[in-house]
């Protein structure tokens, strides 16, 4: 399974790009399954080591759900807006929490194929940045990072919403790329199959 997980608190641009992914990827014969931080309760990460102790995170919220879906994934695209020139607070939370699964078991994602999307109202408003900051998320955790290659689709997928649905429904270079990424992270999943 695929999962998706959108980082955006709205319902516009980024879940719409998300979404968008994983019907391309289901097209490639993939079962994806979709979660978005709009209207969950995900607190930050305390830092707190209690998941240290006690192998699990003391903080009970829609983190939990989240967990699960992970444990089942082959693969993760995680699609955030950009805020001040990188990742939302929201996707940021995610990928802190996600401490409490590495301190029960080290190599919980180890192994797992990992793309990132990037959304912002400017064309040069941070994605890059953000990109990068789900890309070394995923390297610390053994998550095997997946970009779109040389030639439009560098570190991911990119996009420039001019902050509106509309505007991210029209960038072409922006679809360009995530065609371009689908593409090599369906590539990396299927070596993988085959080893």
């Amino acid at each position: 399974m695929i999962l998706g997980i959108s980082g955006s608190p709205r319902k516009k641009a980024t879940e719409y790009v998300l979404t968008e992914a994983l019907r391309m990827l289901e097209e490639r014969g993939f079962e994806t399954e979709f979660f978005t931080v709009r209207g969950k309760q995900i607190s930050p990460c305390q830092h707190c080591d209690y998941c240290l102790r006690h192998k699990k995170c003391r903080i009970e919220d829609d983190m939990q759900e989240l967990y699960g879906m992970l444990g089942e994934a082959r693969g993760i695209v995680m699609a955030t807006p950009v805020y001040n020139g990188g990742v939302s607070a929201q996707i940021k939370a995610v990928m802190d929490r996600c401490r409490a699964l590495v301190a029960a078991d080290y190599d919980f994602f180890r192994g797992k194929v990992g793309m990132a999307i990037a959304v912002g109202g400017d064309r040069i408003g941070g994605q890059e940045f953000a990109i990068q900051q789900i890309l070394t998320f995923y390297i610390l955790n053994g998550i095997i990072p997946v970009s779109g290659g040389s030639f439009g689709a560098n570190l991911g997928a990119t996009f420039w919403s001019k902050d509106t649905l509309d505007g991210v429904k029209e960038d072409e270079e922006g679809f360009r790329s995530l065609r371009k990424t689908v593409k090599r992270f369906a590539e990396m999943l299927k070596m993988l199959e085959g080893v």
